[in-house]
C-alpha cells in the first residue's frame, strides 16, 4: 500500500518551511509502515548501509556504527537503531519520498529509519538541515526548543548533545502524523513503546562545503592558472603594508573565477548530482541493445528510475551521478530529470533519435533505470 500526504504545500511553505517547526495531524492519513523492524535490522547488517545503534542505560550514552552482526544482547529498553538512505536499498520505503518531491531533489538528503524500543532515543540535539519525521507504528513523544544560541557537547564521541530546553512544541505523535523542524532548533524524543520513525530530510550546503568542492573542481581543471600581477606598481615607502587596493585585487581574482557562468554551472551540477550514501547499482545482466529498448518501451514496460540517483537540469545542462551529459534530445533529458517512472509517451519523438536511444540504453545498462518486472 502506498502511503498518501495530505499536505496543503503552498501553504507549509508559506508560513513554516525554514521558519518554525509545526506537528502536521494526520498528515498520512491511515498510514502503514513500509518495512518492519527485521527488515531494517537486516539492512543494518549489510556493510553498503549507514547504520548505527544508540543506547542510554544507568546514566550513560554509548553509540556504535554498523554493520552489525546481531542484536540479542541489548535489551528491552534504552536504544535506538538508525540506518540512512534507507530509500537507495528498500522500495517501499523508498515510496515515503515521493510525495516530497514537490521541493527541489538536489537538496533530498536521504529517508533515515529509526527503531526504538521504550526509553529509546539519541538525546536532546540540534540538526543543521530541514526534516520531517513521520511516526511510524508506536508511541512517542517530541519535544522541540525555541532556536536561541545553546551550548553543544558530547556525551559520546559519537553523540552532540545540547543541554535542556524549554518547549515550544510538546506532543506525543500517532501513525501518519509529521513533525516538520528547521534547521536549529533542538529536539528530543522519547520513547513509550516499540516505534518506527521515518525521517525525510533536506540539507542545504554550507560555505565551507561550497569553497572546498569548486577548490576540487578548479585543480582537476586547472582553472584560475594567471598569476596576480601588478603593472602599476609604484616605490613603496612601507614594504611590509599589504594595500586595500592589491587586497581588492586578489579577492577580485578569486571571484572571477567562481564567476565563470560556464564552470561555475558544470561544478555545481557534479556537485548536486553526486549522491551522500552509496547507491544500490546492479548493472542489466545480460546488459539490454537498443533494440530490445525500443521494444519494451513500445510493449508497454515502464522506466524506473534507480533510488536515490541524482538526475539534474542545472539551467538547462543536464547531469546523472555527478557525471555531465550532454543529450542527444533535450526534452527527453528533461524528462528523466523530472520523473522517476517513464513510458513511452514521456520519451516522445526521442526514441525515434537512434543517438538518444543509445545513451538511454546505456543508463539502463549501468543500472540507473531499469524495466519494472
Amino acid at each position: 500500500m502506498v502511503n498518501q500526504l495530505n499536505l496543503n504545500w503552498p501553504e507549509f511553505l508559506e508560513k513554516y518551511w525554514q521558519k518554525q517547526p509545526v506537528v502536521l495531524k494526520n498528515a498520512f492519513p491511515n498510514f502503514v509502515d513500509p518495512i518492519t523492524p527485521d527488515e531494517l535490522a537486516g539492512l543494518a547488517m549489510e556493510p553498503e548501509v549507514d547504520s548505527r545503534l544508540v543506547s542510554h542505560k544507568d546514566g550513560q550514552w554509548s553509540a556504535s556504527h554498523g554493520p552489525f552482526e546481531q542484536f540479542d544482547d541489548l535489551g528491552e529498553s534504552g536504544w535506538s537503531l538508525l540506518c540512512q538512505a534507507v530509500n537507495h536499498w528498500h522500495m517501499p520505503a523508498a515510496e515515503l519520498v515521493r510525495p516530497f518531491r514537490v521541493l527541489p531533489e538536489w537538496r533530498l538528503d536521504d529517508l533515515m529509519i529509526s527503531y526504538s524500543v521504550p526509553g529509546g532515543g539519541v538525546g536532546p540535539h540540534i540538526d543543521n538541515y530541514d526534516v520531517f519525521i513521520i511516526q511510524g507504528m508506536g508511541r512517542r513523544r517530541w519535544r522541540v526548543g525555541d532556536a536561541i544560541p545553546m551550548r553543544q557537547f558530547c556525551p559520546h564521541p559519537a553523540l552532540l548533545h545540547v543541554d535542556p530546553f524549554e518547549p515550544i512544541i510538546d506532543v506525543e505523535m500517532s501513525p501518519g502524523d509529521i513533525l516538520y523542524i528547521p534547521p536549529g532548533f533542538p529536539h528530543d524524543g522519547f520513547t513509550y513503546e516499540d516505534t518506527l520513525n521515518y525521517s525525510v530530510g533536506f540539507r542545504g550546503p554550507n560555505g565551507r562545503d561550497l569553497i572546498s568542492s569548486f577548490a576540487d573542481y578548479a585543480l582537476e581543471n586547472d582553472l584560475g592558472g594567471v598569476n596576480y600581477g601588478d603593472p602599476d606598481l609604484t616605490v613603496r615607502d612601507h614594504a611590509g603594508r599589504v594595500e586595500a587596493h592589491e587586497l581588492e585585487r586578489l579577492r577580485t581574482m578569486m571571484v572571477e573565477m567562481i564567476g565563470q557562468p560556464e564552470d561555475f554551472r558544470q561544478w555545481f551540477g557534479r556537485f548536486a548530482s553526486t549522491p551522500r550514501h552509496e547507491l544500490d547499482i546492479a548493472p542489466a545482466e545480460p546488459p539490454y541493445s537498443p533494440e530490445e529498448v525500443l521494444d519494451a518501451l513500445q510493449g508497454g514496460e515502464t522506466l524506473t528510475r534507480l533510488s536515490g540517483l541524482r538526475v539534474l537540469n542545472v539551467d538547462g545542462k543536464f547531469f546523472v551521478n555527478s557525471e555531465g551529459w550532454n543529450p542527444a534530445d533535450a526534452q527527453a533529458a528533461d524528462a528523466l530529470s523530472r520523473l522517476t517512472e517513464l513510458s513511452l509517451h514521456d520519451l516522445g519523438d526521442a526514441l525515434e533519435n537512434p543517438v538518444f536511444v543509445d545513451e538511454l540504453t546505456a543508463f539502463i545498462n549501468q543500472g540507473y533505470w531499469f524495466f519494472d518486472e
